[in-house]
Order: C-alpha cells, then sequence, then structure tokens
C-alpha cells in the first residue's frame, strides 16, 4: 500500500512539474508576442491660439520577418489616420476632420542608414539605427488638425488614433505572403479619447 501511494504521489508530483512547465511557455510565449506590433501609448488634442494641434506617442514594434525585409532592402509604409466627431444625442456623429499620413522607411545599404520619409512634405531623414527610426516615427508633435474657430469652447469631442504598416504598399509578392502571414499584420487597435473644445 505505501509502494502505491508514493507511486500516486510521484505522478503528483509530475504532474505540478508538467503544469508548470506548461504554463511557463504560455508565459514566454505570450511576453514574445506582446512585443511585436503596433500601440498607441498616448494622444491629445492641445488647444493653442492658431488651431488644435495632436500630439502622441506610438510604439512600432516590427517582427522578424518584417526586420528582415526592411533590411534586405524592401521599403516599408506606414500609416496614421486620425478622426475628430462631434458626438450628436439624435443623430450620428458629425466628423470634424479626418487626416492620414503616410510614411516610408526603407534601408540604404550603402550608408547603412535607415530613411524614413514624410511622404506628403517629401521631408527626410536618416538615423544610423532602425530603433532610431522608429522612435522618430513614433513621436508625433505638433500636428494641426483644426483650424482656432472649428470647435465650440466647452463642447465634448471624440478623437481616434489608428497606426499601421501598410501592406498594401508592399511589392506583390510580399503583399502576398503579407495577407496569409500574421507575421505581416501590425496595427494599432482604435486609441480613442474625448476631449472638450
Amino acid at each position: 500500500m505505501s509502494e502505491q501511494a508514493g507511486l500516486m504521489q510521484g505522478r503528483g508530483t509530475s504532474r505540478r512539474w508538467l503544469f508548470a512547465a506548461l504554463l511557463a511557455l504560455w508565459a514566454v510565449t505570450a511576453m514574445a508576442q506582446a512585443a511585436e506590433g503596433v500601440s498607441v501609448r498616448r494622444a491629445v488634442i492641445e488647444p493653442r491660439e492658431d488651431g488644435h494641434y495632436l500630439s502622441a506617442r506610438i510604439d512600432y514594434r516590427l517582427t522578424p520577418e518584417v526586420i528582415e525585409a526592411l533590411d534586405s532592402g524592401v521599403t516599408l509604409s506606414f500609416q496614421l489616420r486620425v478622426q475628430l466627431e462631434e458626438p450628436r444625442r439624435w443623430w450620428m456623429d458629425r466628423e470634424l476632420a479626418a487626416l492620414e499620413l503616410r510614411y516610408s522607411l526603407r534601408y540604404h545599404a550603402l550608408s547603412g542608414r535607415y530613411v524614413l520619409v514624410r511622404l506628403d512634405t517629401g521631408e527626410s531623414r536618416s538615423f544610423a539605427t532602425r530603433g532610431s527610426a522608429l522612435y522618430v516615427l513614433g513621436q508625433v508633435e505638433g500636428l494641426r488638425l483644426l483650424g482656432p474657430q472649428a470647435l465650440e469652447p466647452g463642447e465634448r469631442y471624440t478623437a481616434r488614433l489608428h497606426a499601421a504598416l501598410d501592406t498594401a504598399a508592399l511589392p506583390l509578392p510580399l503583399r502576398t505572403l503579407a495577407v496569409m502571414s500574421p507575421a505581416w499584420r501590425l496595427g494599432s487597435e482604435w486609441y480613442e479619447w474625448h476631449f472638450d473644445g
């Protein structure tokens, strides 16, 4: 009887170890997935004398597949979409502004630098590291959205922000791969907040 009890106790210990190992594996996998992607950390709209301006912080964490493509010479396109609305009680919300900014990021093999271009203005900057380029891509400072008279003082408004890798801008062979592979689906959730005019 004591030999059988010892055997049962050994099985219980083995199950606990197996459960602990599976739990640790799940935690490591979840942390690795959380380390990749796009997320909006903060966003505010600030009134100034000449209008209303957006400032935001976005984290871009690329997957190994996307990094490999970038470092192999593929130009990546990113889009930032902003929407401002006036909520209405008895009717659909009124859209006040909708803005889309597009950026491209490419690796220049000869210089060993990463080149970030804001496509609507042509403004270009180069960086020694990919991390520096992604950090600057994620810093939105003083982006003018509306003129000074566009919002009513004391009224409440809704803003939404979304950032993503634009897979539709990839070269055709990669575009097909991007449709099938979750490694290429890098986009934030819509970040929504309310502010007063």
